[in-house]
């Protein structure tokens, strides 16, 4: 399974559940904010994509 930048918040949470500290590290609203996809969250929360998407890679390992 992979993480990419078009896979929902819930959805990654919901199959890498140690993920979410990475989200919240990076302020990413998972509550309710989480059904749109990773690149959308990070724009809309000001986090930087590529290291997001980094945390959540190595988080999910």
């Amino acid at each position: 399974m992979s993480i990419d930048k078009n896979k929902t918040v819930n959805d990654t949470i919901k199959e890498h559940p140690q993920t979410i500290g990475v989200f919240t590290q990076f302020n990413i609203d998972s509550c309710c904010g989480g059904a749109v996809s990773i690149e959308e969250a990070a724009e809309r929360d000001s986090a930087p994509l590529d290291e997001l998407l980094e945390a959540l890679i190595e988080a999910a390992k």
